[in-house]
């Protein structure tokens, strides 16, 4: 009997690659989204059963859970991918923003978790596989809100990890890096900001062209994570953080192998604004 993977956020980005990779390694897959209507290409393939899920909307969850189980038989892994990064700084972010951050990256990822748990349960087997990322475990200015979202995701999934093993389910999840996918453009798009923050402006403009240079380097590609899903999901062991993107590995050493304030220091040096480092003994390296 084929095996059943259920994906949040399947219409584009990390989603979509995923539940590709999954229907070319002989699973069915349920690719959840927000708008189904609007997918041409999965609806052609018997494998893939295409539904709708939004992630803050409980009925849409079970509904989604029930007639992936009705068409496939059973499910046997969970992927919550859905997410979105809202960027900016912190004072430009206003309190209804933060709330629709967590609401998505976090309460969400929860939601599906607690519907698709007793079946799991009932089941005695099951994975669950959260999509993380870098920044929840190393932070960077203007991703205040996001990181804070990718942490909690963090405490909550290893603290789930340890649970579940009691009921013979697996927990893990991947930290992507910088991925060029729609997700950046959606994050580019809600940019926080505020022109009555002017003391920020030669700081954000410096971190802007900062982070511009990251792109184009040597990344990973949305099908790349996807392997590293795949892999997660069926490697059969207990291992609970997978890297996907060779960007993090260095900042990875140092958070692991540093002691915590030398750790701090290092990543204030590399943000610190010029024009403070030049008048500070933390200057940039």
């Amino acid at each position: 009997m084929k095996q059943t993977v259920l994906i949040t956020g399947a219409s584009s980005g990390i989603g979509r690659a995923t539940s590709l990779h999954f229907v070319k390694q002989g699973w069915n897959v349920i690719a959840t989204m927000r708008s189904p209507e609007k997918e041409t290409e999965f609806i052609r393939d018997p494998n893939i059963f295409v539904t709708r899920l939004e992630v803050t909307d409980q009925a849409s969850i079970q509904s989604a859970i029930q007639r992936g189980i009705e068409k496939f038989g059973r499910i046997d892994a969970l992927v919550n991918n859905a997410g979105y990064g809202q960027q900016g700084l912190f004072e430009a972010v206003t309190p209804q923003k933060v709330q629709a951050q967590f609401d998505t990256n976090v309460f969400g990822v929860m939601n599906v978790t607690r519907a698709m748990l007793p079946h799991f349960r009932s089941n005695q087997a099951g994975v669950i596989l959260n999509v993380s990322s870098g920044a929840g475990r190393v932070t960077t200015p203007l991703l205040t809100i996001y990181a804070a979202s990718k942490f909690a995701l963090e405490g909550f999934t290893e603290s789930l990890a340890y649970e579940l093993d009691s009921q013979h389910i697996k927990v893990k999840m991947v930290e992507p890096g910088f991925i060029p996918t729609p997700f950046y453009e959606r994050a580019n798009e809600e940019f926080a900001a505020d022109p009555s923050l002017a003391d920020y402006k030669a700081f954000s403009e410096e971190m802007a062209e900062f982070f511009k240079s990251f792109e184009g380097g040597n990344l990973f590609s949305a099908e790349d994570v996807a392997g590293i899903i795949f892999k997660a999901v069926t490697d059969d062991n207990h291992q609970l953080r997978y890297i996907a993107g060779p960007d993090l590995e260095p900042l990875f050493e140092i958070r692991n192998t540093k002691p915590d304030q030398e750790y701090v220091d290092t990543l204030r040096k590399l943000f610190m604004p010029k024009g403070f480092a030049d008048s500070n003994s933390l200057a940039r390296p």
